[in-house]
């Protein structure tokens, strides 16, 4: 099948294009590479500063369309597939809805459903934009319900969940935002990931703990970085000797993933449920010892890394190889790229047999 992946967001279209082309389709990737991270793409749409560079933008994605055309599936990674304003992407998406098969939705992000529902209803314990039932009021927060909520980011979500033949979202908390208003389209499948070879723990124990945390600067208190940040910190203060601590600030993927090589433990998204990108390539690269510290876990950062003197080498060794061992069975189980493929492929399968919307209920 030719594939249209538009769009990108921490690696998802391009981990899931490499899949898609194992199984033998071909895929084009259109994206900005999320801005500073630089994921690769097929056809770059990065957009340069200021009103001109939307003009220019502009200007490069109407001469693109003709090779837009012709797609038996269009995947976008968010209504706000490119960084134009919403009321600039309306004629876009209707073009390429006239002009392609199979439209799917990506739920992988920020968007009006993620952001109105975790702020009415609620489903979730907690959240970006939740505490329980009571609204985060910090400024991120208000940011994004004021940029969503009655605005035309909305208006073009609401049309682009309707319109779309599928809607997939890759994380559980997405899911829960887009299925009871799309019950009949929407499905999850987990993000892609190819799992590598099982890391080595080295006999000795370590006499550092290596502790690596990603900042996002303008998202930190949003994303709960900010409390992690200043647990380990409160480590690294108490035992200088023990700790050492990384901490990184909007690097382009390929320098972030090597200085994330050998660490023994990450810190993620302080308010998910599910396990992001970061996370996950954090699992299935090499690393000294598989421990991710992420979601609802940040009680672990603050134990005193004088458990670890007092306990055996060979205990030590031990709980690194099983926490390893049930990284690698929840990867394999959920996340691991072969199984996220035939999900996909799945899917197209039967698209390509029945004609209803029902039969579609998502995929790329």
């Amino acid at each position: 099948m030719k594939i249209l992946l538009l769009g990108e967001y921490s690696n998802v279209h391009n981990t899931l294009a490499r899949g898609l082309r194992e199984l033998g389709h071909t895929v084009t990737v259109v994206s900005n590479g999320d801005f500073w991270k630089n994921y690769p793409r097929d056809i770059d749409v990065t957009r340069r500063p200021g009103k001109m560079g939307g003009m220019l933008l502009m200007v490069k994605i109407y001469a693109l369309l003709p090779r837009l055309r012709g797609y038996d599936i269009v995947q976008f990674i968010n209504p706000q597939f490119c960084e134009l304003k919403a009321e600039r992407l309306f004629p876009l998406f209707r073009y390429l809805k006239k002009h392609n098969k199979k439209l799917v939705l990506g739920g992988f992000g920020m968007d009006y459903y993620w952001v109105n529902t975790c702020s009415t209803t609620m489903p979730l314990r907690y959240s970006d934009f939740n505490i329980g039932k009571e609204l985060r009021q910090n400024k991120e927060a208000s940011i994004e319900r004021k940029d969503w909520i009655g605005t035309e980011k909305e208006r073009l979500n609401r049309l682009m969940a309707e319109q779309c033949n599928g809607i997939v979202t890759g994380l559980y908390e997405y899911w829960r935002c887009y299925e009871p208003c799309f019950p009949e389209k929407t499905t999850f499948i987990p993000f892609p990931i190819v799992v590598g070879e099982a890391p080595v723990i080295a006999d000795e124990t370590p006499e550092r703990l290596n502790l690596f945390i990603g900042i996002s600067k303008s998202r930190s208190i949003y994303k709960g970085t900010d409390i992690m940040l200043r647990a380990a910190e409160a480590v690294k203060k108490d035992y200088p000797d023990r700790l050492n601590l990384t901490v990184v600030c909007g690097l382009p993927f390929a320098e972030y993933v090597r200085r994330m090589l050998g660490s023994d433990a990450i810190m993620d998204q302080l308010y998910s449920y599910t396990p992001s990108m970061n996370p996950l390539e954090a699992w299935h690269m090499v690393l000294s010892a598989s421990v991710v510290v992420s979601q609802r876990t940040t009680k672990s950062s603050t134990r005193r890394p004088s458990t670890l003197s007092s306990t055996s080498s060979l205990l030590t060794r031990a709980v690194l190889k099983s926490l390893l061992a049930l990284s690698i069975t929840l990867i394999s189980s959920h996340n691991c790229a072969a199984r996220v493929m035939n999900m996909y492929a799945s899917i197209m399968s039967i698209s390509r047999l029945l004609t209803s919307m029902r039969c579609f209920i998502g995929g790329c």
